[in-house]
């Protein structure tokens, strides 16, 4: 059955609404249960490891094997292995060893970038040129404002029934999503005429290349505090509960996707190279400012918490004009593959914030986090200043 390019936008936004509230519910979950089990910081920070890296792999895959059978199916093999990464978790309390929820998180790893390499890719052959960046942002602020939710709803379901009662909640609500996207989304998305060859992944054009060593560190720069240094100062240093912990970083998260989603509105025309260099500029000197209050302790809580709201707002307008270049750089046909291959950028940049966040917060505080973050953004700056102002590649 063909349906309208509209229909299937939101067939696939609702699929991937709904994988998202679980994947920020298990996150605050996974971080706040173990923290409370006695897990130290950077501990905490190697439960995502294979998380992040199995991301890392699952991009490049992900983008070649969309390219071949078609981004409809790798987004519901998404959602089926993050039913397979809930129940692993469902063992009983003596079997949940690091290294299983380790295993767990793997999983969840792979499904989480399979899910979002295809819902992407798939906005390309939807749309026209012209309303790309409103349909991007559309689908990238939604998600990341029910990503916040799933922050909240992982604190809140953590401390109303327990760890397995809340994974038993979001496994249920998951299978029934599943079954509703293999039922209507059946649309071939994404193929090719010609089947593309597996070293393809790699991408050969500058534009996209700079995009992506560019987004590595944007996310790197954002994850080294926000991801496992920031909940574990909340919670150790100002003696916040899980639920408090969960609901600040969900209404961060929340604003965040609404300003993501109103960012052409924000921006206008202005959506260019040029202009991401102009806001990644501002995101490096507002964190510099945040990394110094912090070290100096003035204000806090109340500096932290309004740098936490200002770093929020540019950094989704610098995510979002990110996500609109690699859909707009992307090849018309096979544009998964370099989807792909620039969220396999955004993974290793997660995976290396996750890793220093855990580090660097134990040896040395969320000053020295803030500190890494800047330092960061100094290789993001300098990596946007050399995307092109004009043409695709």
């Amino acid at each position: 059955m063909i349906r309208s390019p509209l229909t299937t936008y939101l067939i696939v936004t609702g699929n991937y609404w709904g994988f998202t509230l679980t994947d920020g519910a298990l996150r605050m979950l996974v971080v706040l249960h173990f923290y409370q089990l006695g897990y130290g910081a950077f501990e905490v920070a190697l439960l995502f490891v294979l998380y992040e890296l199995f991301g890392v792999i699952t991009n490049l895959v992900g983008g070649w094997l969309g390219a071949r059978v078609g981004i409809n199916r790798t987004m519901n093999i998404g959602l089926a292995l993050q039913l397979i990464a809930l129940a692993m978790l469902l063992v009983p309390a003596d079997a949940l060893t690091v290294t299983w929820v380790i295993a767990a998180q793997a999983l969840s790893g792979v499904a989480k970038d399979l899910n979002k390499m295809s819902a992407k890719s798939s906005i390309k052959s939807l749309t026209s040129e012209q309303a790309l960046f409103g349909w991007v942002a559309a689908l990238t602020g939604s998600k990341n404002a029910l990503k916040g939710v799933g922050f909240f709803l992982g604190g809140l379901l953590l401390s109303q029934f327990g760890f397995q009662g809340a994974i038993k909640a979001m496994l249920g609500g998951l299978t029934l999503i599943w079954l509703i996207s293999l039922l209507l989304l059946k649309q071939d998305l994404g193929k090719p005429k010609q089947k593309p060859k597996f070293t393809e992944v790699f991408s050969d054009s500058p534009s996209i290349n700079r995009l992506a060593a560019a987004r590595l560190f944007l996310f790197g720069a954002r994850d080294v505090w926000f991801v496992v240094a920031l909940p574990v100062f909340l919670s150790q240093v100002l003696g916040w509960d899980p639920v408090q912990v969960g609901s600040t970083l969900a209404l961060w998260v929340i604003g965040y996707g609404i300003v993501q989603a109103f960012s052409p509105k924000l921006m206008g025309s202005n959506s260019g190279a040029q202009t991401a260099h102009q806001w990644v500029r501002r995101l490096l000197m507002l964190t510099g400012c945040l990394a110094l209050a912090v070290y100096q302790g003035w204000g806090m809580p109340i500096s932290l918490l309004t740098g936490l709201g200002l770093f929020g707002v540019v950094f989704a307008l610098n995510s979002s004009l990110h996500s609109y270049l690699i859909v707009a750089f992307a090849r018309d046909e096979g544009t998964s593959m370099d989807v792909g291959f620039y969220y396999m950028a955004n993974a290793v940049g997660r995976l290396l914030g996750t890793l220093l966040s855990g580090a660097i917060y134990q040896i040395a505080g969320l000053a020295a986090c803030l500190a890494a973050s800047t330092l960061l953004l100094v290789f993001a700056t300098h990596f946007t200043q050399r995307l092109p102002t004009r043409g695709r590649y």
